[in-house]
């Protein structure tokens, strides 16, 4: 949306910004500044191209035409029928999980932005015009972002299902983008009144991994709410349902268009219209206190130096040929502990590839009366699927000016940085998820578990060095800006997954065969031996 145009839009409700309590030519001055910035900044969404000058097609405008073409998945469950509490609950299951993954990887920084302060604390502006200016500009951005996922579904909604439920639609989509702005914000509050800046610098990854992972979940659960009895959907409400903001949303189509008028529906209807309602008055009765907070984001923090664990320490004896690969293991161990940016790009993946497992054994064994957990050690290979991406993110970071230090370090053999890095990954972040993965197999389904999540394991190493050796050989580790991302060659990508099927294949095969999961761990013992010796 052009500049101007949303400028003179605002224009018509001066009067309301003026009940608030701001100052709308200060407010309008800001707003226009901070939206001239806009046009500069990358949306995450899109940081997998190159930037290109181009002045129509801008980051932002790519990105909104991205997320249009997600909003046509949404047609189906629109037009499907009127089963609205099922159909629309997977709506705004999904609507709220993009809103608030692009609050939170993308306006954040305009919430915790304290960079203008220096500037505008030193101008007449009030707090309360800098506070409503800082909320508008939220709301302009999630206008266009629901705007273009939604204006196609919501035009062939009003052909199929008419304009009533069109309007309940745009209705309940402005309750959802309050709610989600005002939850992020909330919980930033928060965060700020008890911790230090960095402290919330550091929880933005973990509510990512946690939101992604619980919209899966929370997905499940209303999926699961409802049963298909001779081919029609059942549902039998339950108190826990009020706690699923997607069903307070789909209990309005309910209650307008077919007039269930039952004490549950009720109940999550006013749930959905009070709860943002009263979120947007604790916001605003808490901006002054968090500007006041937001002075903790401009402060050093000085964070206490790691001692490196004993258990680490052992790994890194064990697994590094010579001091050099140890101290390559530390340093890698280091920024992947530390690279917020990369954290933010992959961890959401691992929080994905350790509960997809268990979800999909639940789900498929759900119409069973009982589920068979012989084979379910073969959905584990979810969490391997992911390591193509983790080794295609470990040549990027947002420090990558420091890869020079690669070229003043007294290592001759070059391949010493990526074979400890991808040692440290696989430490890191594949060996946890595998870990928790076989403690729950073993207590579905007993100790034989423990020798699946060891070959499964074996296999991930093994297939670490293939996916290096197919993506990233030749490379430095974290030598390259995050700006420059591009999205891994498809063929590439489907040349890993077609490996992980023939070696889950192979797995299922010998597990058919007496004692051949033993020697199939051994096999791969050896295999992981000569490739990480020889060709790594």
């Amino acid at each position: 949306m052009n500049n101007t145009l949303t400028l003179k839009i605002l224009d018509r409700f001066s009067g309301l910004f003026k009940v608030l309590g701001a100052d709308y030519e200060k407010l309008r001055l800001v707003l226009g500044f901070k939206l001239m910035m806009d046009k500069r900044r990358v949306p995450t969404i899109m940081q997998d191209s190159r930037q290109k000058e181009n002045t129509l097609l801008t980051p932002f405008v790519k990105s909104l035409l991205l997320y249009a073409f997600y909003g046509l998945f949404l047609i189906p469950f629109l037009i499907m029928g009127d089963a609205y509490l099922f159909q629309l609950s997977i709506v705004f299951t999904i609507v709220m999980f993009i809103l608030m993954t692009s609050m939170i990887a993308d306006f954040s920084s305009v919430l915790l932005d304290v960079r203008d302060k220096v500037i505008l604390d030193t101008k007449p502006i009030d707090s309360k015009t800098l506070s409503v200016a800082k909320f508008t500009h939220i709301v302009i951005y999630m206008t266009q972002l629901t705007g273009a996922l939604l204006l196609i579904p919501l035009i062939v909604s009003i052909v199929i299902q008419g304009v009533a439920f069109a309007l309940i639609l745009i209705i309940s989509l402005i309750f959802v983008s309050i709610l989600c702005i005002v939850l992020t914000a909330i919980f930033y509050i928060l965060v700020l009144k008890f911790f230090d800046g960095e402290k919330l610098r550091n929880m933005i990854n973990s509510i990512q991994i946690v939101l992604t992972v619980g919209i899966v979940v929370g997905y499940q659960l209303i999926a699961r709410s409802f049963e298909m009895i001779d081919m029609t959907l059942a549902f039998e409400w339950q108190w826990w349902h009020l706690l699923l903001p997607p069903m307070w949303y789909s209990a309005i189509f309910e209650l307008i268009l077919l007039q269930n008028t039952s004490l549950a529906m009720i109940l999550s209807a006013l749930i959905a219209i009070f709860i943002p309602l009263l979120a947007l008055w604790l916001y605003f009765k808490l901006m002054p206190t968090f500007e006041r907070n937001l002075q903790k984001l401009m402060s050093a923090t000085h964070t206490r130096k790691q001692k490196k664990s004993k258990l680490m320490n052992g790994l890194s004896k064990w697994l590094c040929r010579d001091q050099k690969e140890h101290a390559a293991f530390h340093f890698a161990l280091t920024m992947l502990r530390k690279e917020r940016e990369f954290k933010l790009k992959v961890y959401p993946v691992l929080g994905l590839s350790l509960v997809f497992p268990f979800i999909m054994i639940f789900t498929l064994g759900s119409q069973e009366t009982e589920i068979d957990f012989h084979f379910s050690y073969l959905y584990a290979y979810f969490s391997v699927l992911m390591i193509p991406t983790v080794v295609y993110m470990l040549k990027y970071s947002s420090k990558a000016k420091g890869a020079w230090l690669y070229h003043v370090v007294p290592i001759e053999d070059t391949k010493t940085f990526y074979r400890a890095t991808l040692k440290a990954s696989l430490v890191q972040l594949f060996m946890p998820i595998i870990l928790v993965q076989s403690l729950v197999f073993i207590y579905l389904a007993g100790p034989i578990m423990l020798l699946h999540g060891t070959i499964i394991f074996l296999i991930g190493c093994l297939f670490t060095a293939i996916c290096y050796l197919l993506v990233n050989k030749g490379k430095y580790p974290f030598s390259e800006p995050f700006s420059f991302v591009e999205s891994a060659s498809t063929a590439l990508m489907f040349i890993s997954m077609l490996i992980v099927v023939i070696f889950g294949l192979i797995h299922f095969l010998v597990n058919l065969v007496p004692i051949g999961l033993i020697i199939y761990a051994v096999v791969l013992m050896v295999c992981n031996y000569l490739v990480w010796r020889k060709m790594l």
